[in-house]
C-alpha cells in the first residue's frame, strides 16, 4: 500500500511538472515574404511578428525573413507543408496551381472599390476561397492590401480600349490577366518581375500593369512614358500559416496568433491606403519623374470595363458564375448602405 501511494505520488508530482513546463514553453516561427521589409506587407508581418510576442509573454518567437530571403512564393506551399517555415502571405494568383478558383481575384473591374474589396474578401466569398485552401492542410488567415494595378506604356496614353491595341505588356502568370489584354487586343507577355524593369528599358515590351508601390519602388516611372490610374484589377495577399505548427500551440497560444494578426490586418490596410495616395502625390509631384499621369474619367472606365467584361465568361466554369455574381452584388456597409 505504501508503494502505490508513493508511485501514486511520484505520478501527481510528474503529472503537474509537466503542466507547468508546459505554460512555460516557448514556440518559435518563421515567417517568410518576398516584398521589401520597408512596404506595408513587410512592415505588418513585423507588427504581427512583434505582437505575437508581447501578447504571448514572451512564449512565441516569430522571426520575420523579407525579400525571399528563405524561399519565394512558387516553393511555400511544400515547404509550408514540411513546416520548414511557419507563416507566409503569397501573392494571391501564386494560390491559383492549387485552388484554380482563385483566379476569381484577378478578374478585371470586379471590385468598385477597396471598400468594396475587402467586403467581398471578410464576408462569405472570402470564407468559402480560403477553405478551399485550409482543406489541402493549410491554415488561413487574413487577405492584405497591395492596392489596384495601374497600366503603363511608352507607346502611346492609355485613354481608350483602342489605345491599347498592339501594344506588348508585361503580365504575372495568369490566364484571367492573359485574356484580359488580349480583350483590348494587346499583347500579353509572361515574365518575371526581375526581369520587367530592363524589359521596358530595351523595348521587349511596350507596358506593364502594377500597383502603385511596385511601379513607383521598382523606378518604372524612369523607364515609361505613361501611367494611366485604371483600377482595373485588384492586387493582394493571402496569410496563411502551417497546420503542423498551429496545432502544436496550445489554445491559448492560438487565440494570442489569431489576436495578432487582426492588428497586423488592420495595420497593413490602413498602411496601404495611405500609401498609395502618397505614392500618387510623389508621382505627380516629383520633379524626377518624367512620367505623365492620366486620369480615366468615369465615361473612359466604362469603356474599359466593357471591353473586359467579355473575360468573365471564360472563366464561370473555373471560378463559378455564381460566385461572381455574388461579388458584384456584395455591398460595401461603408457606403453601400448609406
Amino acid at each position: 500500500m505504501r508503494k502505490l501511494l508513493f508511485f501514486a505520488c511520484i505520478a501527481l508530482f510528474i503529472g503537474c511538472s509537466g503542466d507547468k513546463n508546459d505554460a512555460n514553453k516557448t514556440y518559435e516561427a518563421k515567417f517568410t515574404h518576398v516584398s521589401n521589409a520597408n512596404t506595408p506587407k513587410g512592415k505588418a508581418a513585423d507588427l504581427f511578428a512583434k505582437r505575437a510576442g508581447e501578447l504571448s509573454n514572451g512564449r512565441i518567437k516569430i522571426h520575420v525573413f523579407p525579400s525571399a530571403q528563405l524561399v519565394d512564393d512558387d516553393k511555400i506551399f511544400v515547404e509550408m507543408k514540411r513546416n520548414n517555415v511557419q507563416f507566409s502571405s503569397p501573392v494571391l494568383s501564386k494560390f491559383v496551381p492549387i485552388a484554380p478558383q482563385f483566379n476569381f481575384w484577378d478578374m478585371p473591374f470586379l471590385f468598385r472599390d477597396i471598400d468594396h474589396a475587402h467586403a467581398v474578401m471578410d464576408g462569405e466569398i472570402g470564407t468559402k476561397l480560403k477553405k478551399v485552401i485550409a482543406d489541402k492542410g493549410f491554415v488561413m488567415f487574413d487577405f492584405w492590401d497591395n492596392g489596384f494595378r495601374q497600366l503603363s506604356t511608352n507607346k502611346k496614353e492609355l485613354k481608350l480600349p483602342a489605345d491599347a491595341a498592339g501594344q506588348k505588356f508585361r503580365i504575372n502568370t495568369s490566364k484571367v490577366i492573359e485574356e484580359q489584354f488580349k480583350a483590348v487586343q494587346a499583347i500579353p507577355q509572361v515574365m518575371n518581375f526581375g526581369e520587367v524593369y530592363s524589359a521596358l528599358q530595351q523595348g521587349v515590351v511596350d507596358g506593364s500593369e502594377n500597383a502603385l508601390s511596385n511601379f513607383y519602388y521598382s523606378k518604372f516611372y524612369e523607364v515609361q512614358k505613361y501611367l494611366t490610374i485604371s483600377n482595373h484589377s485588384y492586387s493582394g495577399y493571402l496569410v496563411m500559416g502551417s497546420k503542423k505548427f498551429m496545432d502544436s500551440l496550445p489554445d491559448d497560444l492560438k487565440a494570442v496568433i489569431y489576436e495578432a494578426m487582426a492588428e497586423a490586418t488592420k495595420y497593413e490596410r490602413e498602411l496601404t491606403a495611405e500609401n498609395e495616395k502618397k505614392l500618387l502625390d510623389k508621382l505627380k509631384s516629383d520633379e524626377n519623374v518624367k512620367t505623365q499621369i492620366y486620369m480615366l474619367s468615369p465615361e473612359e472606365k466604362d469603356q474599359w470595363q466593357k471591353a473586359m467584361f467579355k473575360v468573365y465568361e471564360q472563366f464561370y466554369d473555373v471560378v463559378g458564375k455564381e460566385l461572381i455574381d455574388q461579388a458584384i452584388a456584395t455591398k460595401s456597409p461603408a457606403k453601400d448602405e448609406k
